[in-house]
């Protein structure tokens, strides 16, 4: 089912205050059958990436699955991995915001230490380049107190800074696809997680 999919059962309301059971029955059986292909909605996104260099040695795609590669062959785990894979997918739709995309994406599906890396991992990949455009490279440093500053900096200086080597060894998107079904196949916590 696409969003496109019309469906011989609707709700029969005009305000959400005069909705009925059997209104929110349709409704919710539509919502979650739509959630069932996020993954593949995630994944036809992710593709954008690919030919989009932005001035860079490789294009995004290929960033976006180095750093995940990296990540994978580190041993972390496939939240994490999955995190690193996506930290970039919002740059067709967030340029000046893409980290915060990114992060409301995989909010559901992370820990929070793992959102918050993804979150925030814009202020600390400009350690390694803000200075070149005159801006601060420390704009991190305004994260010093928090408790997951030491691990937005590890991913930034081993996975998301050293991930545009056209020479490495990059593992292809169809090996991260089925980790990446797994982790958005339920989310951890949302308001809309569906019951079992």
């Amino acid at each position: 089912m696409t969003a496109t999919t019309d469906t011989a059962e609707r709700a029969r309301f005009r305000a959400m205050r005069e909705g009925t059971q059997e209104d929110w029955d349709i409704i919710g059986r539509d919502y979650y059958a739509f959630a069932d292909h996020l993954p593949d909605r995630v994944l036809t996104h992710l593709r954008l990436l690919d030919g989009d260099f932005g001035g860079f040695p490789i294009d995004r795609l290929q960033h976006s699955l180095q750093t995940a590669t990296r990540a994978h062959r580190d041993g972390r785990g496939e939240r994490y991995v999955v995190m690193a894979l996506l930290h970039d997918i919002g740059d067709t739709l967030g340029t000046y915001n893409h980290p915060e995309v990114a992060a409301a994406i995989l909010k559901p599906f992370v820990s929070e230490e793992e959102h918050w890396i993804c979150q925030n991992h814009g202020a600390f990949q400009g350690y390694y380049y803000f200075h070149y455009l005159g801006l601060d490279r420390n704009l991190r440093e305004r994260f010093r107190d928090h408790p997951w500053f030491d691990a937005c900096a590890e991913f930034c200086e081993k996975y998301d800074q050293a991930a545009f080597d056209p020479d490495y060894d990059t593992l292809p998107l169809s090996f991260f696809e089925p980790m990446l079904r797994r982790v958005m196949a339920k989310p951890l916590a949302s308001m809309y997680k569906k019951p079992d």
